[in-house]
């Protein structure tokens, strides 16, 4: 089907590309120095799973984790139909949508159950079956890439939380099947605009102990804020957060064991580092727990008026790296009620505690 390893497709259960370039930073000024390397860590089921792999370049077709995921993708096979969505398509500018998703759902549509599913956070990308091409103007950037080997049973759980979250689908051609009914609905653009206003999935890969993943999704008419009301509720965790943040949603510590903690910039990744000024890949952990989410959209006030989505993982090993990344990196200040009524700031870092009266 989509080739001949598991996402690769047949023997691994999933990949994890994490910042396609890494710059070399000064520690001392936090200042970026030229050029920056067109590679990334890759993270595989079944090679290395214990480590992170250095990644080829990832600007040429080069036989690497992302173009093996995505052969069929970039150049037709008679075995791999798919659907493309990006809120930023390739070579289409401007578009106007709420929808920050972007991925790819690949089914064969023989008799063989094989599908994945591609989670990323790259603009214009990829292109499809037209060759591979890197947008050259995102290999600055930090990204985040994960491709899942999934049964074609989960499909359809997968396109109700889709119908949630709104993707502009700029590519189809899987065909229509009766035992798929709510991803007919999506790429006919039948978006879930009425109650309920979120949506969980259960989903795993398809190995016999594959990995279990929950799929979150909100619509714009819930009005909620996705960190908050969605993701710490249902973990029932506090989180430790990477994404860029504006200047209205803080780290929150007004719910004991419910806080949402911010990881400092920048963070090193295997050695490399990475910072938020170039760094666009959205993602948390759970404290404690096992969990690691990558989420559409960053922790921005905006997004309690727009639609969102958050694919969460519970495994031991992804977790841990993922960990190791935040580790004893974040800051988080908020204003918190003490027994004499007095309102104070709090401000958490690297685990200091400092009170400003």
């Amino acid at each position: 089907m989509l080739v001949n390893a598991d996402c690769f497709m047949m023997h691994f259960r999933w990949i994890f590309v994490l910042c396609f370039s890494f710059p070399r930073y000064s520690v001392a000024t936090s200042k970026c120095y030229a050029p920056a390397r067109n590679i990334g860590k890759a993270l595989i089921a079944g090679v290395n799973a214990n480590g992170w792999q250095n990644t080829q370049d990832l600007t040429g077709p080069n036989n690497h984790a992302v173009v093996k995921s995505l052969e069929h993708v970039i150049m037709a096979n008679a075995a791999n139909k798919f659907i493309a969505y990006n809120n930023i398509p390739p070579d289409v500018p401007k578009v106007k949508t709420k929808s920050n998703s972007k991925g790819v759902l690949m089914i064969n549509p023989n008799d063989v159950d094989e599908a994945s599913w591609i989670v990323h956070t790259i603009p214009g990308f990829p292109k499809a079956l037209t060759g591979y091409v890197f947008p050259p103007a995102e290999i600055q950037k930090g990204h985040l890439f994960i491709c899942l080997t999934i049964k074609k049973s989960e499909i359809d759980a997968i396109a109700m939380a889709l119908r949630i979250a709104t993707p502009l689908i700029y590519y189809n051609d899987i065909p229509d099947d009766a035992a798929r009914p709510n991803l007919k609905k999506l790429v006919n653009g039948e978006s879930r605009l009425t109650p309920p206003l979120t949506v969980t999935q259960q989903i795993s890969t398809s190995a016999a102990q594959g990995l279990k993943m929950t799929i979150y999704s909100k619509s714009e008419k819930s009005k909620y804020e996705i960190y908050r009301r969605v993701l710490v509720k249902k973990l029932k965790t506090s989180i430790k957060v990477w994404t860029t943040r504006d200047k209205i949603l803080k780290s929150d510590c007004r719910i004991l064991n419910r806080n949402i903690k911010l990881i400092a910039s920048p963070i090193a990744v295997n050695g490399d580092a990475s910072s938020l000024d170039s760094d666009v890949s959205q993602w948390l952990i759970s404290d404690p727990g096992n969990k690691f989410c990558v989420i559409d959209k960053p922790y921005h006030k905006s997004q309690t008026k727009e639609p969102a989505m958050a694919v969460c993982i519970d495994d031991a090993t992804i977790f841990g790296h993922f960990n190791v990344i935040g580790q004893n990196k974040y800051t988080f200040m908020c204003y918190c009620a003490f027994p004499n009524n007095g309102n104070h700031i709090l401000i958490i870092q690297n685990n200091l505690i400092i009170y400003i009266l």
